[in-house]
């Protein structure tokens, strides 16, 4: 029997539990963003919360979000064009893991899918399954973390899956794997540009940096700070998050005025007592 898919009103949210993601932090974000801008531009762009927050109060705005994980762009712009083919994908995942789940996931984890599809639904699949949600590659690009302890994931979200690929359909969506110099070259005055780089770790253990098979180290951090500068004389309005480390407040010393100090929650740390009391940073040149 065919199965009719039905676009729901609903708000959007994030498809991936990412690494870094903002969902929690979206009162405080939301409260420092500009109201009126015509252009918006997210070059980091991970589980979008951010962006599909914004994109949801039905701004008249032009959107430029990307990544530097291929993977990840992939995903957006599968869901984007096949999302029926995604959820029939993930249902089959689900189907097989509740049959039995530690040797699935492992089988799964394993795999290595050419097609895109089944790339595409390899990713939510281990993304909802594995440990904590971490999305995380070695050096060679291999997906390596271990199963999560879930007694009922929700591996298959069509409602939102569906609704997100009707926003994503949007003539005035643009979604492009590039570095964030590539994707902001052509940011203007009273554009508005949301960063939230990999963040520098506050202490060599906090090192985590492997989104990608390529880690954003203190140059990156660096080249970053030269672009919010370069945005800032432009006449671009910057948000940017970061960790609360000397590294970036010693960058952004000129800044020092548009820094905002907020407790955070680290949901990726496998210690639970340690996920709580991180202060983190919104600095913004407006």
């Amino acid at each position: 029997m065919k199965q009719e898919y039905q676009f729901l009103s609903i708000t959007t949210k994030p498809f991936v539990k990412w690494a870094g993601g903002k969902r929690q932090l979206l009162p405080i974000i939301t409260r420092n963003i500009p109201e009126k801008f015509e252009r918006y531009y997210e070059p980091f762009l991970g589980g979008g919360a951010v962006f599909f927050n914004l994109v949801s109060q039905d701004r008249k705005v032009k959107w430029f979000v990307s990544d530097l994980n291929s993977d990840l762009i992939l995903s957006y712009a599968t869901i984007r064009d096949r999302v029926k083919e995604i959820i029939s994908a993930l249902e089959a995942h689900a189907e097989n893991y509740f049959k039995n789940p530690n040797p699935y996931y492992y089988k799964v984890r394993e795999n290595n899918p050419k097609g895109q599809i089944d790339k595409v639904s390899r990713l939510i699949f281990l993304n909802k399954t594995c440990f904590n949600g971490l999305y995380r590659v070695n050096s060679k690009g291999k997906f390596n973390v271990p199963l999560g302890r879930y007694i009922n994931p929700n591996i298959v979200n069509k409602e939102n899956l569906l609704a997100i690929s009707r926003v994503l359909q949007s003539k005035d969506i643009s979604i492009k794997c590039q570095d964030f110099e590539v994707a902001l070259k052509h940011v203007g005055k009273e554009d508005f540009v949301y960063l939230d780089p990999p963040y520098q770790p506050i202490s060599t253990t906090a090192n985590f940096t492997s989104y990608t098979n390529g880690n954003f180290d203190y140059q990156d951090q660096k080249r970053l700070f030269e672009k919010f500068k370069s945005l800032d004389r432009k006449g671009a309005k910057v948000l940017l998050s970061n960790s609360k480390s000397k590294e970036i407040l010693d960058l952004f010393e000129e800044f020092a005025e548009g820094i905002i100090e907020i407790n955070a929650n680290r949901f990726i740390n496998s210690v639970s007592q340690k996920r709580t009391g991180h202060t983190e940073l919104l600095i913004k040149n407006f």
